[in-house]
């Protein structure tokens, strides 16, 4: 298959997966079955061992990083554990029933549900709304952090991975 046609290819799929990451999506692991394609395809010239390497880490570290700031925010501003897995599972609820509305439905869902399921789950363990509103507020801007930093994650591989197929 042509070099050129390849390279497009791995360009618009991390694209795409950027794209999914702002709405919520696993973007970032289209990105690593992209990146591996390309290098299965081209006989890992360019885009070698190290690059699939640093791809793979950083998909995880954006994994983890979001895990951490949605759990780490909600608690830094007063939640519980019991905040972040409300954030969590209401990012996830929200970000799918705001799928019908195109692009901007699934970004609003999650981070109203985010706030929504901390503030919720953080009421019910412990009844004191303050409390919860804090908890919902910090789980919010986790939210948005998180998505912010897989952004992050998803253009450094993006640029890593084109790089290495102009190499090769």
């Amino acid at each position: 298959m042509d070099h050129t046609v390849l390279l497009i290819a791995l360009i618009v799929c991390c694209l795409v997966g950027l794209a999914l990451i702002a709405i919520g999506l696993p973007g970032i692991w289209l990105m690593v079955i992209a990146v591996i394609s390309y290098g299965l395809v081209t006989k890992f010239v360019g885009v070698g061992v190290i690059t699939l390497s640093v791809t793979i880490v950083l998909a995880l570290l954006s994994e983890v990083a979001e895990a951490y700031l949605g759990f780490g925010l909600a608690k830094k501003y007063g939640g519980s554990k019991r905040a972040g897995w409300g954030a969590l599972i209401g990012g996830l609820v929200g970000a799918g029933m705001g799928v019908p509305i195109p692009i901007i439905g699934s970004v609003i869902g999650s981070l109203v549900g985010a706030f929504a399921g901390a503030l919720l789950f953080e009421y019910l363990g412990h009844g004191d709304s303050d409390k919860a509103f804090r908890a919902g507020w910090g789980a919010l801007l986790g939210r948005v952090a998180a998505t912010a930093t897989k952004m992050a994650l998803g253009l450094v591989i993006t640029v890593m991975a084109v790089i290495g197929a102009l190499r090769g």
